[in-house]
């Protein structure tokens, strides 16, 4: 028998697809999918999931505004990994539960860095740009294998990463707030402060979440610690980066080249920045491979019945 419970689903990602949708309703019978193919938030949202309670959200904002208004509304299953969305001191205020599950996308995400790697050292971006405008030259790049890779964040992803990376063999450096003495000695990385690690590496992957410790993580100072041959990429969380220094340094030439899957505004408003030869500019497409977008969704599912206080 299915569960009568009333299901809101405000990911627009996961209502349009047909798999998720109809794994979904073989369990539920009361679902409400976002079929407006809006962003929803504030008072929008808080109208959407009024008179539900469970909820399946994406990139939606799960603040105190919207929380305090939901009364009836007890589980909220997160559709994705990052959580700097929710607001989980009020969801525990509220006595809302949270089914979340982590690391479900990480090989989407660490296949698309690999990818950003590859061709920031080979120019693609560039090269690209003026076949395109009419241009043929050729532009001489750099090889992955053997250069020095600094990885800020040794979660999931970069975890992941260490792993796909050690067939080119990279020297890999890591910071990380936590010790995984077992995973370094493992994969001989070398655990390093984090201006340490923009001294000395060749490719600086960002890896951590987005949130008041880590917010601007990048700063003026930090960026220019970099090599003036150094890749910077972003794939993590808008915000880390301060995106108008980065800008200066790409085009000062002070910095070689950065890859961002994400930004502090989405999408993006400052086209000069994207525009740049050596910039490459992807629209949040991290954890966006079918695959991972079905491991996401069932795990939302999921956590629609598994699920605990934050």
């Amino acid at each position: 028998m299915k569960n009568t419970e009333k299901i809101a689903v405000c990911s627009r990602s996961f209502s349009k697809n047909k798999i998720l949708r109809s794994e979904l309703l073989v369990r539920y019978e009361n679902v409400t999918f976002n079929d407006s193919g809006l962003q929803l938030e504030g008072i929008e949202l808080v109208n959407f999931l009024s008179g539900h309670t469970k909820a399946i959200i994406g990139l939606e904002r799960m603040d105190e505004f919207v929380l305090s208004r939901l009364p009836e509304l007890k589980v909220i299953g997160k559709y994705g990994v990052g959580l700097d969305l929710i607001d989980l001191d009020s969801m525990r205020k509220f006595n809302k539960r949270l089914g979340w599950t982590s690391g479900v996308n990480k090989r989407s995400v660490s296949e698309l860095v690999i990818s950003f790697m590859i061709e920031m050292l080979h120019r693609i971006p560039a090269a690209s740009r003026e076949v395109l405008s009419g241009t043929w030259r050729q532009h001489v790049g750099n090889l992955l294998t053997g250069k020095t890779i600094g990885i800020i964040g040794c979660g999931n992803i970069g975890k992941d990463l260490v792993k796909l990376l050690q067939p080119f063999e990279c020297p890999i450096l890591v910071h990380d707030i936590r010790q995984y003495i077992e995973f370094y000695n493992q994969y001989k990385i070398k655990a390093m402060g984090l201006e340490e690690l923009l001294t000395n590496a060749d490719v600086v992957t960002l890896h951590i979440p987005l949130d008041n410790t880590t917010r601007g993580i990048l700063s003026k100072k930090r960026i220019e610690l970099m090599k003036p041959t150094a890749i910077l990429i972003n794939a993590a969380r808008g915000g880390l980066v301060d995106e108008s220094v980065l800008k200066a340094v790409l085009k000062e030439g002070r910095l070689a080249g950065a890859a961002f899957d994400v930004f502090s505004s989405e999408p993006p408003q400052d086209m000069e920045l994207i525009q740049f030869p050596n910039f490459l500019a992807t629209p949040h497409i991290g954890g966006s491979a079918e695959e991972a977008i079905l491991a996401m969704g069932r795990a939302a599912i999921e956590g629609l019945d598994q699920n605990a206080t934050p």
